[in-house]
């Protein structure tokens, strides 16, 4: 009987002391998800726990992760200095949608890219100069920046799949959701990336961040509100595929509403699964596309002909040597062929009407796009 009691005495107490017990760090959910599921990435991971991937990653800090200057221009600062690491694997994404290319970034200087600031009496040009971190445009490593989406910067280093030690620079937005990855992919460059680790680090290695909630996405202007003859008529006008963002600001357009308000003849509408057509068919004819992937923060381009597609873990990919391709072609909504300023694209959005990846013809400067992409553009499976 006495027994009894002291067992019963024991378990009490072992019930108050789990009731007060300090609850799981961040830290210690994210290992034991690990444990229970070894092959999470840590972009699912962090949903899982819901946390933003940056949190995630600042669990790390001083574990192979070090935090780096992210304030103002260092981002800008941070990827000027990438251009010397040599050969790398630039991984940009979206929700839907995965784009990585190996390669050398170039290292001439751009036209109008200094290091000075712009007039402040411009805040335009000031704008567009804090965009553009030389070396970017075109290439192997094609990259288009929007800086001031930028927020918090890492560099990290763990071991890889094969016992090796990988290297990275992960950037992100004020949400915490990633916005570009560089990982290291040859010996000689150790050197340099350390340099810039020591260069950018930050002083206060914190692992608080002040990750601002995602907000709601905008609702679309109605229809009815859109003088919409006027919007054909710019499209009409346009000599620039370029212009079309600006026609698109000043109408007050998503990009999906103005393809379904264009003027007749310029878009035309295909099914999701026209996204597999479109690389399938590119390999097999060998021909040559840009492809345009991206997010608030920045676009990745590749420009070039394409070899292995295939379905897997739920995307349609392509794993060509250099360059991969990820689509989750499950999630998308709808496509489009779009003709524009003479230059034939294909669009595909996702179910919430967000862009997921974008598709023109490879073309020299002052020529004509080639018939091929056009043929294959006009030949994929037109929605009902």
């Amino acid at each position: 009987m006495k027994l009894s009691k002291l067992v019963l005495s024991l378990l009490g107490s072992l019930l108050i002391a789990n009731a007060y017990a300090a609850p799981a760090t961040l830290a210690e959910r994210w290992s034991t998800l690990r444990t229970e599921q070894p092959k999470s990435q840590i972009r699912d991971a962090a949903r899982a726990l819901g946390v933003s991937e940056a949190q995630l990653l600042a669990t790390n800090i001083g574990k192979g992760v070090t935090r780096l200057q992210a304030d103002g221009n260092q981002p800008r600062e941070i990827m000027r200095a990438a251009l010397d690491l040599g050969v790398v694997q630039a991984i940009t994404r979206n929700e839907n949608g995965v784009i990585e290319t190996t390669g050398v970034a170039s290292k001439f200087k751009q036209a109008g890219d200094k290091s000075e600031q712009a007039d402040a009496k411009d805040p335009e040009t000031q704008a567009r100069q804090r965009n553009i971190a030389g070396g970017y445009l075109g290439g192997q490593i094609d990259l288009r920046f929007h800086f001031e989406n930028w927020k918090y910067a890492f560099a990290v280093e763990q071991a890889g799949r094969d016992g090796k030690p990988t290297r990275s620079l992960q950037f992100f937005d004020a949400n915490g959701t990633a916005v570009h990855k560089i990982y290291l992919r040859n010996e000689p460059g150790v050197a340099v990336y350390d340099k810039l680790v020591a260069t950018f680090r930050l002083p206060q290695q914190s692992a608080e961040l002040n990750v601002l909630a995602v907000a709601p996405k905008a609702a679309e202007k109605p229809d009815a509100e859109i003088d919409v003859k006027e919007f054909q008529l710019a499209w009409k006008d346009m000599t620039d595929v370029h212009q079309f963002a600006q026609i698109m600001r000043e109408f007050h357009l998503t990009r999906e509403q103005a393809l379904r308000l264009a003027p007749a003849g310029v878009v035309e509408r295909v099914t999701p699964q026209a996204l597999r057509t479109l690389l399938e068919n590119a390999a097999k004819d060998k021909v040559a596309i840009m492809v345009f992937l991206g997010n608030e923060g920045l676009t990745q381009i590749y420009s070039g002909k394409i070899e292995k597609t295939m379905a897997a873990g739920g995307f349609f990919n392509v794993l060509d040597p250099d360059f991969n391709l990820h689509i989750r072609d499950t999630a998308l909504r709808s496509g489009w062929v779009v003709k524009r300023g003479g230059v034939t694209s294909v669009e595909f959005f996702d179910n919430d009407g967000t862009q997921v990846v974008s598709f023109f013809g490879v073309r020299e400067r002052g020529k004509p796009q080639p018939q091929s992409w056009v043929d294959l553009a006009d030949s994929l499976p037109k929605a009902k």
